[in-house]
């Protein structure tokens, strides 16, 4: 008996697209301002990706995951997923918290480490995770956690 193979043809789908008055992200405050404009408000934890080309261009905006109220899923294979189709040197992870307070929790760190190590296997570099909400931010590298 004969196995049947499929052939397969991956490729992104834009759906639309957002505006951003700088070139290039320079610091946590740029990023989770593009997450502001990307995902305004939530109730629940959304984790964004956002790619980024060799001059620190970001390229590509995409939600990971929705999760509940105080949680949300940190998957790698879903996280490098978009990254690697869309060709990332490195990428920024930010997620809100629905709460009003920016501190990491301890699986955020975790989950964090997780993905950095998957990153550096793959040669897409993870340049910080960001919590933010509508008024602060809270980078996790800046605070020496990653």
């Amino acid at each position: 008996m004969r196995k049947r193979i499929d052939i397969v043809k991956i490729q992104q789908i834009k759906e639309g697209s957002i505006h951003y008055a700088k070139r290039k992200i320079s610091s946590p405050r740029d990023a989770a301002d593009i997450a502001r404009q990307y995902s305004p408000s939530s109730d629940r934890e959304e984790l964004i990706l956002i790619c980024l080309n060799t001059k620190n261009e970001p390229t590509h905006i995409t939600t990971v995951s929705v999760g509940s109220l105080n949680s949300s899923i940190i998957s790698p294979r879903e996280v490098y997923k978009t990254a690697i189709l869309a060709n990332s040197n490195s990428i920024l992870l930010l997620h809100n918290h629905p709460s009003g307070d920016t501190e990491p929790s301890h699986e955020d760190i975790l989950a964090t480490q997780r993905l950095l190590e998957a990153g550096s296997l793959m040669g897409i570099e993870l340049l910080d995770h960001i919590i933010f909400t509508p008024d602060s931010h809270q980078s996790i590298r800046e605070s020496g956690r990653l």
